[in-house]
Protein backbone atom coordinates (compact mmCIF):
# COMPACT_ATOMS: atom_id res chain seq x y z
CA UNK A 1 0.00 0.00 0.00
CA UNK A 2 1.31 3.39 -0.69
CA UNK A 3 0.20 6.17 1.08
CA UNK A 4 1.02 10.55 0.16
CA UNK A 5 0.32 12.92 1.92
CA UNK A 6 0.10 16.83 1.37
CA UNK A 7 0.92 19.39 4.24
CA UNK A 8 -1.72 20.77 5.93
CA UNK A 9 -0.03 23.58 7.23
CA UNK A 10 -0.73 25.10 10.75
CA UNK A 11 -3.75 22.06 11.45
CA UNK A 12 -0.74 19.41 10.98
CA UNK A 13 -0.34 19.36 14.86
CA UNK A 14 -3.72 18.79 15.25
CA UNK A 15 -4.25 15.70 12.68
CA UNK A 16 -3.94 12.22 12.93
CA UNK A 17 -4.33 9.22 10.54
CA UNK A 18 -7.42 7.11 10.68
CA UNK A 19 -7.97 3.56 9.21
CA UNK A 20 -11.09 4.92 7.92
CA UNK A 21 -12.22 6.65 4.51
CA UNK A 22 -14.52 9.57 4.23
CA UNK A 23 -16.53 10.74 1.64
CA UNK A 24 -15.10 14.15 0.13
CA UNK A 25 -14.91 16.52 -2.26
CA UNK A 26 -11.54 14.69 -4.26
CA UNK A 27 -12.52 12.60 -6.90
CA UNK A 28 -10.35 9.65 -7.88
CA UNK A 29 -6.93 10.35 -8.96
CA UNK A 30 -6.72 6.66 -10.50
CA UNK A 31 -9.41 4.27 -11.62
CA UNK A 32 -7.55 2.13 -9.58
CA UNK A 33 -8.60 -2.06 -10.63
CA UNK A 34 -7.96 -4.71 -7.96
CA UNK A 35 -8.30 -8.60 -8.82
CA UNK A 36 -7.38 -11.12 -7.00
CA UNK A 37 -4.10 -12.82 -8.22
CA UNK A 38 -0.74 -12.36 -7.81
CA UNK A 39 -0.46 -9.63 -10.11
CA UNK A 40 -2.18 -5.68 -10.02
CA UNK A 41 -3.16 -4.36 -13.53
CA UNK A 42 -2.55 -1.16 -13.84
CA UNK A 43 -3.50 1.15 -16.83
CA UNK A 44 -0.06 2.65 -18.33
CA UNK A 45 -1.47 5.69 -19.83
CA UNK A 46 -2.35 7.25 -16.42
CA UNK A 47 -0.19 9.44 -14.67
CA UNK A 48 2.33 7.64 -11.90
CA UNK A 49 0.87 8.84 -8.65
CA UNK A 50 4.27 10.67 -7.25
CA UNK A 51 4.68 14.07 -5.95
CA UNK A 52 5.02 15.92 -8.88
CA UNK A 53 1.33 14.43 -10.62
CA UNK A 54 -0.40 14.72 -7.14
CA UNK A 55 0.70 18.86 -7.52
CA UNK A 56 -2.13 21.13 -7.88
CA UNK A 57 -5.23 18.21 -7.39
CA UNK A 58 -4.85 17.78 -3.55
CA UNK A 59 -4.80 21.35 -1.35
CA UNK A 60 -2.09 22.65 -0.10
CA UNK A 61 -2.83 24.47 3.43
CA UNK A 62 -5.72 22.20 3.97
CA UNK A 63 -6.69 18.83 6.04
CA UNK A 64 -4.23 16.03 5.27
CA UNK A 65 -4.97 13.92 2.16
CA UNK A 66 -4.14 10.33 1.81
CA UNK A 67 -4.07 8.61 -1.78
CA UNK A 68 -3.41 4.78 -1.94
CA UNK A 69 -3.80 2.32 -5.12
CA UNK A 70 -6.30 0.11 -2.86
CA UNK A 71 -8.01 2.49 -1.59
CA UNK A 72 -10.33 5.63 -2.56
CA UNK A 73 -9.42 9.04 -2.53
CA UNK A 74 -10.66 11.20 0.63
CA UNK A 75 -9.99 14.15 2.99
CA UNK A 76 -9.12 13.35 6.60
CA UNK A 77 -11.65 15.41 8.93
CA UNK A 78 -10.90 13.58 12.00
CA UNK A 79 -9.39 15.74 15.02
CA UNK A 80 -10.14 13.14 17.89
CA UNK A 81 -7.01 14.78 19.44
CA UNK A 82 -7.67 18.38 19.83
CA UNK A 83 -8.93 19.19 23.12
CA UNK A 84 -11.38 21.47 23.33
CA UNK A 85 -11.25 24.37 25.55
CA UNK A 86 -14.23 24.81 28.68
CA UNK A 87 -14.97 28.42 28.65
CA UNK A 88 -17.71 27.79 31.14
CA UNK A 89 -15.74 30.23 33.75
CA UNK A 90 -16.57 32.71 31.36
CA UNK A 91 -19.78 32.33 30.40
CA UNK A 92 -23.28 33.12 32.49
CA UNK A 93 -24.81 31.40 34.20
CA UNK A 94 -28.07 31.77 32.85
CA UNK A 95 -26.59 30.63 29.51
CA UNK A 96 -24.37 27.23 30.45
CA UNK A 97 -27.12 24.75 30.31
CA UNK A 98 -27.28 23.86 26.24
CA UNK A 99 -31.26 22.47 27.06
CA UNK A 100 -32.56 26.41 27.89
CA UNK A 101 -33.59 29.10 25.92
CA UNK A 102 -31.68 32.38 26.19
CA UNK A 103 -34.80 34.54 25.60
CA UNK A 104 -35.45 33.47 29.26
CA UNK A 105 -32.94 35.25 30.53
CA UNK A 106 -32.31 37.80 27.79
CA UNK A 107 -34.33 40.46 30.33
CA UNK A 108 -31.65 40.43 32.97
CA UNK A 109 -28.66 40.28 30.81
CA UNK A 110 -29.76 42.93 28.94
CA UNK A 111 -29.79 45.51 32.02
CA UNK A 112 -26.74 44.30 32.89
CA UNK A 113 -25.29 45.16 29.57
CA UNK A 114 -27.10 48.65 29.79
CA UNK A 115 -25.23 49.14 33.12
CA UNK A 116 -21.62 48.55 32.09
CA UNK A 117 -22.19 50.46 28.90
CA UNK A 118 -23.88 53.19 30.74
CA UNK A 119 -21.07 53.46 33.66
CA UNK A 120 -18.26 53.15 30.79
CA UNK A 121 -20.19 55.87 28.88
CA UNK A 122 -19.82 58.52 32.06
CA UNK A 123 -16.60 57.56 32.76
CA UNK A 124 -15.18 57.96 29.05
CA UNK A 125 -17.29 61.74 29.05
CA UNK A 126 -15.33 62.27 32.34
CA UNK A 127 -12.16 61.55 31.10
CA UNK A 128 -12.51 63.43 27.47
CA UNK A 129 -13.55 66.24 29.88
CA UNK A 130 -10.41 66.22 31.56
CA UNK A 131 -8.06 65.82 29.30
CA UNK A 132 -9.40 69.37 26.80
CA UNK A 133 -9.81 71.10 30.28
CA UNK A 134 -5.98 70.28 30.88
CA UNK A 135 -5.49 70.97 27.37
CA UNK A 136 -6.82 74.16 27.39
CA UNK A 137 -5.44 75.48 30.82
CA UNK A 138 -1.82 74.52 29.31
CA UNK A 139 -2.52 77.27 26.65
CA UNK A 140 -3.55 79.76 29.12
CA UNK A 141 -1.50 82.40 30.53
CA UNK A 142 0.03 81.78 33.64
CA UNK A 143 0.55 83.45 36.56
CA UNK A 144 3.45 86.09 36.00
CA UNK A 145 1.22 86.82 32.77
CA UNK A 146 -1.55 87.74 34.41
CA UNK A 147 -0.16 89.63 37.02
CA UNK A 148 1.73 92.59 34.39
CA UNK A 149 -1.76 92.27 32.44
CA UNK A 150 -3.22 94.75 34.82
CA UNK A 151 -1.95 97.81 36.56
CA UNK A 152 -2.98 100.01 39.84
CA UNK A 153 -2.43 103.48 39.68
CA UNK A 154 -3.40 105.60 42.62
CA UNK A 155 -4.90 108.84 41.36
CA UNK A 156 -4.08 111.43 44.29
CA UNK A 157 -0.57 111.57 42.22
CA UNK A 158 -1.69 112.58 39.37
CA UNK A 159 -3.25 116.83 39.93
CA UNK A 160 -5.75 118.09 38.27
CA UNK A 161 -5.19 119.67 34.40
CA UNK A 162 -2.48 116.99 34.26
CA UNK A 163 -1.26 113.87 32.02
CA UNK A 164 0.41 110.89 33.26
CA UNK A 165 1.80 108.40 31.34
CA UNK A 166 2.34 104.79 32.26
CA UNK A 167 3.71 101.69 30.77
CA UNK A 168 1.25 98.88 30.64
CA UNK A 169 1.33 95.39 28.32
CA UNK A 170 4.58 97.51 26.91
CA UNK A 171 2.53 100.13 25.43
CA UNK A 172 1.98 103.85 26.45
CA UNK A 173 -0.93 104.49 28.77
CA UNK A 174 -2.39 107.81 29.10
CA UNK A 175 -4.07 108.99 32.46
CA UNK A 176 -5.24 112.47 32.48
CA UNK A 177 -7.14 114.09 35.31
CA UNK A 178 -9.40 117.05 33.56
CA UNK A 179 -10.48 119.96 34.67
CA UNK A 180 -13.92 120.69 34.97
CA UNK A 181 -13.76 123.51 31.93
CA UNK A 182 -12.17 120.55 30.04
CA UNK A 183 -15.26 118.32 30.53
CA UNK A 184 -17.89 120.69 29.81
CA UNK A 185 -15.87 121.55 26.67
CA UNK A 186 -15.50 118.07 25.43
CA UNK A 187 -19.53 117.19 26.69
CA UNK A 188 -20.71 120.11 24.13
CA UNK A 189 -18.71 118.77 21.03
CA UNK A 190 -21.01 117.95 17.92
CA UNK A 191 -20.11 114.44 17.18
CA UNK A 192 -21.27 115.55 13.58
CA UNK A 193 -18.31 117.24 13.19
CA UNK A 194 -16.26 113.90 14.41
CA UNK A 195 -14.64 111.67 11.85
CA UNK A 196 -15.17 108.89 14.78
CA UNK A 197 -18.11 109.64 15.84
CA UNK A 198 -18.44 108.91 19.91
CA UNK A 199 -19.87 110.96 22.84
CA UNK A 200 -17.88 111.50 25.54
CA UNK A 201 -19.76 110.08 28.41
CA UNK A 202 -19.13 106.50 26.22
CA UNK A 203 -15.58 106.65 26.50
CA UNK A 204 -14.87 107.62 30.30
CA UNK A 205 -16.47 106.25 33.48
CA UNK A 206 -15.59 109.32 35.74
CA UNK A 207 -15.66 112.41 33.46
CA UNK A 208 -12.96 113.77 35.40
CA UNK A 209 -10.61 110.90 34.44
CA UNK A 210 -9.79 110.23 30.29
CA UNK A 211 -7.91 106.67 30.40
CA UNK A 212 -6.51 105.56 26.53
CA UNK A 213 -3.43 103.81 24.70
CA UNK A 214 -1.01 106.23 24.08
CA UNK A 215 -0.73 104.87 20.16
CA UNK A 216 -1.39 106.97 17.18
CA UNK A 217 -4.08 105.16 15.42
CA UNK A 218 -2.40 106.60 12.07
CA UNK A 219 0.76 104.61 12.28
CA UNK A 220 1.11 103.92 15.76
CA UNK A 221 3.65 106.30 17.24
CA UNK A 222 3.15 108.10 20.81
CA UNK A 223 1.40 111.15 20.57
CA UNK A 224 2.39 114.16 22.76
CA UNK A 225 0.13 114.82 25.71
CA UNK A 226 -1.39 118.63 26.37
CA UNK A 227 -0.56 119.82 23.24
CA UNK A 228 -2.43 120.23 19.63
CA UNK A 229 -5.01 122.22 18.02
CA UNK A 230 -6.93 121.23 20.61
CA UNK A 231 -5.59 120.67 24.03
CA UNK A 232 -5.63 116.98 23.97
CA UNK A 233 -2.87 114.95 22.15
CA UNK A 234 -0.65 115.96 19.38
CA UNK A 235 1.01 113.23 16.74
CA UNK A 236 4.07 115.45 15.70
CA UNK A 237 4.99 112.64 13.32
CA UNK A 238 2.51 113.24 10.64
CA UNK A 239 0.01 115.69 12.58
CA UNK A 240 -2.44 114.57 14.04
CA UNK A 241 -4.62 116.07 16.64
CA UNK A 242 -7.02 114.70 19.29
CA UNK A 243 -8.95 116.35 21.85
CA UNK A 244 -9.05 116.05 25.50
CA UNK A 245 -11.36 112.87 25.32
CA UNK A 246 -8.93 110.93 22.95
CA UNK A 247 -11.07 111.38 19.67
CA UNK A 248 -9.71 112.21 16.70
CA UNK A 249 -10.11 116.03 15.50
CA UNK A 250 -7.60 116.69 12.51
CA UNK A 251 -5.04 114.67 11.02
CA UNK A 252 -4.76 111.46 8.99
CA UNK A 253 -5.51 109.78 11.80
CA UNK A 254 -8.56 107.71 10.80
CA UNK A 255 -9.82 106.33 14.32
CA UNK A 256 -9.81 107.90 18.07
CA UNK A 257 -7.27 106.98 20.53
CA UNK A 258 -8.62 103.35 22.07
CA UNK A 259 -9.83 103.03 25.40
CA UNK A 260 -8.70 100.00 27.35
CA UNK A 261 -11.05 98.22 30.14
CA UNK A 262 -10.29 99.75 33.33
CA UNK A 263 -12.44 100.04 36.90
CA UNK A 264 -12.35 102.25 40.01
CA UNK A 265 -12.13 99.71 42.83
CA UNK A 266 -12.57 103.00 45.39
CA UNK A 267 -12.20 106.82 44.76
CA UNK A 268 -8.57 106.95 44.81
CA UNK A 269 -7.44 103.89 42.43
CA UNK A 270 -7.68 102.64 39.24
CA UNK A 271 -7.07 99.05 37.63
CA UNK A 272 -6.23 98.98 33.81
CA UNK A 273 -6.97 95.60 32.62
Amino acid sequence: MMSLAARSGPFSPYMQATAFAVAGPLKALVPGIVLKGEKILLNPKEKFLCRESLNGQSPKTGPAVMVSINGCAGVRFAHTDVRIPDFSDYRRAEVIDPNRSSQESGESRRVFSYLVTGASTVVGVYAAKTVVTQFVSSMSASADVLALSKIEIKLSDIPEGKNMTFKWRGKPLFVRHRTEKEVATEAAVNIAELRDPQYDKDRVINPSWVIVLGVCTHLGCVPIANAGDYGGYYCPCHGSHYDASGRIRKGPAPLNLEVPYYEFPDDDTVVVG
